[in-house]
């Protein structure tokens, strides 16, 4: 193996991105494996590890792996990150500074022009910002956990809310990439639990904020924090794909995600958008992972069984899963990757729901295929919102009571799980009780099921008396009023176990959830207040899911006005995102009747 560092490949403007590349020692050319990322191109990737082997590999071993293959594997800094120049502005340099990459690939004289792309996470993000722009020689790529379809929409915000995970990913990767000690220092001096601590009551703003020791940091921060409406700024090709799926070349491509990655939304959408017929093969991977961790049966507090990995499930491991797509569609190898199912997704569900050796539910699962997306047997059907907290196949009687939710900006409801990634120490991402702890960021006492605070709704099934499966994208329609002009409607469903030998008090695990802001309740690019007392239809779009409830168990929705820190915090006053000095609590209505009769739209599949 053959082995150059810091080769400076020069951008369009002329700024220079570092690049290491691991060649064959051999006669060529040869195909090329590129993996651009922010995170160091010399330090491993937590994500390069198996079920078998924890370790995470190196990135030589990683390039080692496949120069055996007969790739090329260079490793590039992105811009202003580490050996590469330029300023760091997260996403945004991404299509143009990966076009000019691959031309630089595909020119030199031991590259075929072939140029295929893998890469976790942001090295997802800056796989399909570059093929936004049609590069010369893109042959086939793995987007592994990332990846925006429409950041505005899934990942940088959602429903309107901003994710906060872009201050937690902020503060620890401004504390790595100090090159300054007097900023380190200053940086690492920050308490960001403690900063966030602060947030109900009093908010962030520039030069007063946990990165205000790294302008770079800090600037881009609130460009996306306070970017709320869906303008031009969302609308740029590292972070709206949406935007291109047009433009974008006929290349194979695999999107895998997890239920509980924050990127399962972005990967489904992408597949629909890119999977054409007649076109380039496209295949969707949907596991019951958190981010990067499909070599893991368990997802937080909740564990799938020996069939939920990559690893001995979908192929060997996920070093073997990636050479075969590659094989097959770079090098023109039959590995067969051309047969494999074009959807493949875990269905969680029907474990022993007892407590394993470590600690956590068995809920098990299995695979389905497909060769389409939602699976062609979906069955859409309404549940339907019940005056009391009922949750079934009918609709409301007509005068039926309204419940209110109540939501104070002081007091959010915190988060347990979820779809999140990037957040430790405030929150962590996967399937959990939905119950407080005092470990628990944000949580008072007395602690317990969250269905004991006052402002949270919960609407539930009596316990099935036969098995209910969901597999797809889920809407919430409601009828609602409020006495503010500004609110945020949280959804999250549950799955509801009964009370055991092992969890007395049932477990109420998590699936999905979904939140819009509900200025935006009609238009994503003209919000408009409420007007009090005044009815709304509006639509909430939850993640998707595939989770089998067994019988005895009910099936829930949770209805809150915040999910923190997940999620910024809504003032309810109106105000313009990220300048909120007028906190109110909301009191929002929730219709059940016949005339507005609010319901889940589930994609129930027949039973096997």
């Amino acid at each position: 193996m053959i082995v150059e560092r810091d080769i400076m490949v020069l951008a369009r403007d002329g700024v220079t991105l570092a690049t290491d590349i691991y060649r064959p020692d051999g006669a060529g050319p040869f195909p090329v494996i590129l993996e651009r990322t922010p995170y160091d191109k010399t330090s491993p990737s937590r994500s390069e590890r198996t079920a078998a082997v924890a370790a995470p590999r190196s990135r030589a071993e990683v390039a080692a792996y496949f120069i055996d293959a007969g790739y090329i594997v260079p490793y590039q800094d992105c811009r202003g990150r580490y050996a590469s120049g330029g300023r760091f502005t997260k996403y945004l340099s991404e299509a143009e500074d990966g076009y000019d990459t691959i031309a630089w690939l595909v020119r030199q004289g031991w590259c075929n022009g072939r140029v295929a792309t893998m890469g976790l996470s942001y090295a997802a993000h800056t796989q399909l910002a570059l093929g936004c722009l049609d590069p010369p020689g893109l042959a086939a790529q793995f987007l592994d956990c990332g990846g925006f379809s429409n950041a505005y929409r899934s990942g940088i915000r959602h429903g309107g809310a901003f994710d906060l995970k872009q201050a937690t990913w902020a503060y620890r990767n401004a504390v790595a990439d100090a090159r300054d000690l007097r900023v380190r220092s200053t940086l690492e001096a920050q308490d960001i639990a403690a900063w966030m601590a602060r947030l109900p009551r009093q908010p962030w703003s520039r030069g007063d904020s946990p990165v205000s020791a790294a302008p770079e940091y800090e600037e881009y921060l609130f460009e996306q924090w306070e970017h709320g409406q869906f303008d031009a700024f969302w609308q740029q090709a590292g972070i709206y794909a949406e935007g291109w799926y047009g433009h974008y070349p006929p290349v194979p491509t695999v999107h895998l995600s997890g239920w509980y990655d924050p990127y399962a939304r972005t990967a489904m959408e992408n597949y629909q958008g890119l999977a054409r017929p007649g076109g380039a093969a496209t295949q969707l991977i949907l596991g019951p992972w958190t981010h990067g961790d499909r070599s893991l049966s368990h997802a937080g507090a909740v564990e799938f069984g020996s069939s939920a990995t990559v690893d001995g499930n979908l192929a060997h491991d996920f070093f073997a899963l990636r050479r075969r797509w590659f094989d097959r569609w770079v090098r023109g190898i039959e590995s067969g990757a051309d047969r494999d199912p074009a959807v493949r997704i875990f269905v969680m569900g029907g474990g022993s729901g007892g407590r394993n050796a470590e600690d956590r539910l068995d809920h098990g699962g299995y695979w389905r295929e497909a060769g389409e997306w939602p699976l062609p047997e979906t069955q859409w059907t309404r549940w339907y919102l019940r005056e009391g907290g009922g949750l079934n196949l009918e609709s409301g009687n007509e005068g039926a009571t309204a419940p209110v939710l109540l939501a104070d900006p002081r007091d959010p409801v915190p988060t347990i799980g979820g779809a999140l990634s990037s957040g430790e120490p405030v929150m962590r991402g996967g399937a959990y009780d939905q119950r407080t702890e005092p470990a628990l960021f944000g949580a008072d006492a007395p602690y317990g099921p969250l269905t004991r605070r006052r402002d949270l709704l919960s609407f539930a099934t009596p316990p099935l008396a036969e098995p209910v499966e969901i597999a797809g994208p889920i809407e919430l329609r409601l009828w609602l009023c409020s006495d503010v002009p500004d609110a945020d409607l949280h959804a999250k469903l549950i799955d509801e176990y009964p009370p055991s030998a092992d969890y007395p008090g049932g477990f109420a695990m998590n699936l999905t959830e979904g939140i819009l802001r509900l200025r935006y309740r009609d238009s994503w690019t003209e919000p408009t207040p409420m007007k009090a007392g005044e009815i709304y239809a509006v639509t909430v779009l939850l993640f998707p899911i595939a989770n089998r409830f067994m019988p005895g168990h009910r099936l829930r929705l949770d209805l809150a006005g915040s999910n923190f820190p997940h999620f910024d915090i809504n003032p309810n006053s109106g105000e313009p995102e990220g300048h909120a000095t007028r906190p109110q609590p909301a009191h929002t209505r929730i219709f059940v009747d016949r005339e507005r009769a609010s319901h889940l739209i589930l994609p129930i599949m027949p039973l096997r």
